[in-house]
């Protein structure tokens, strides 16, 4: 029988978070680029075609699919403190500079050995990497809009490292904590970004930028969302916009079936939403979360009650799940396997 993944596959909610690849103990299966767009008549994620025809059965990747695992009815109700912070040191950051800032300090502190995220070429091609020092951190400043299996490269650090961060989007902060749960105790830390949705690059840098916004891929030196619009800043000091819905119909086709905006899996989740503008929302959710921020406070300016605070992410929770709980119901109704949106508590 094949593993549940190969269903999700199928019916092309693979959200290509890379955990499937990164605990494969006979590497069965492999998230390349050229899936990223996949066709549920091509499994050719796999390396050796289709994967459940070599799969021995320990079916570890069904464990860790956070497609499989579904989702939670309410992602706030594990939130144990809710602020604002930036970074000391946030030249060159998103936002407030949190994520970068707690990952540089906590390897300056000897806390962790290896962290994983995403930087991007000139052309704001994306590529994963593992971060082993304060300084490789400023390879990953700022939010990139599009996806890349970012879990699959704790394959390697698996193999090297022993105190690992994950920053990923909800998808990836989910699986990372499936596989803490189930596989392997080495990461430490899960980092989880808000998400309404993330693009393919090509999309992105085909389409998007050249066509909607009108600019350069090369020119563009920051991108955002905020405030109803998709927002574009270039090299001549330019700023250029479009309403969201103009964008937001070019998504992964799996990011429309998503119902986790803020990565309730995560230990720290941190975004923009809720936090005044130059700040990070941060949301500490877990024991783990609350160990991990102490450590890093000193570094940090924290504000205690931010405006416009939770009131404005339960909005757009709301908003992202309008539309995507109908759709991920309907293709569960497809699955053979039980799945689904769960009221509980991580």
């Amino acid at each position: 029988m094949p593993p549940k993944i190969a269903e999700v596959i199928e019916h092309d909610v693979c959200a290509a978070c890379g955990a499937c690849e990164a605990v494969c103990p006979i590497g069965a299966v492999t998230v390349k680029k050229a899936a990223e767009i996949r066709d549920p008549n091509d499994l050719s994620l796999y390396e050796k075609g289709a994967g459940y025809l070599v799969c021995e059965g320990c079916l570890t990747c069904s464990r860790i699919c956070p497609v499989v695992d579904g989702f939670i009815e309410n992602e706030l109700a594990n939130v144990r403190t809710f602020f604002a912070a930036k970074s000391r040191e946030n030249a060159g950051s998103q936002d407030g500079g949190v994520t970068s800032g707690i990952l540089k300090s906590l390897f300056k502190q000897d806390k962790i050995d290896c962290a994983v995220g995403i930087t991007r070429n000139e052309k704001w091609e994306p590529e994963v990497v593992l971060l082993t020092s304060a300084e490789d951190v400023e390879k990953v400043r700022g939010t990139k809009y599009t996806s890349d299996p970012v879990v699959a490269a704790l394959r390697e650090a698996f193999e090297k490292y022993d105190r690992i961060a994950v920053v990923g989007v909800p998808c990836q902060a989910h699986s990372a904590r499936l596989i803490r749960e189930n596989v392997s105790e080495k990461i430490v830390l899960i980092i989880g970004l808000l998400c309404m949705e993330s693009f393919y690059h090509d999309v992105m840098l085909d389409k998007i930028i050249p066509e909607i916004m009108k600019v350069k891929i090369e020119d563009v030196r920051k991108m955002e969302f905020t405030k109803g619009k998709f927002w574009v800043y270039t090299s001549d000091g330019e700023v250029h916009s479009v309403p969201i819905k103009d964008v937001a119909k070019y998504a992964r086709n799996p990011c429309h079936h998503c119902c986790d905006y803020t990565s309730v899996f995560a230990d720290i989740s941190v975004g923009s939403v809720g936090a005044p503008d130059g700040w990070n929302s941060v949301f500490i959710r877990t024991d783990i979360g609350e160990e991990y921020f102490d450590m890093v406070r000193e570094e940090m300016e924290i504000m205690e009650d931010p405006k416009p605070g939770l009131e404005l992410v339960r909005k757009l929770i709301d908003m992202k799940r309008k539309n995507n709980a109908e759709h991920f119901k309907e293709v569960c109704k497809e699955f053979s396997f039980e799945t689904g949106i769960r009221d509980e508590t991580v």
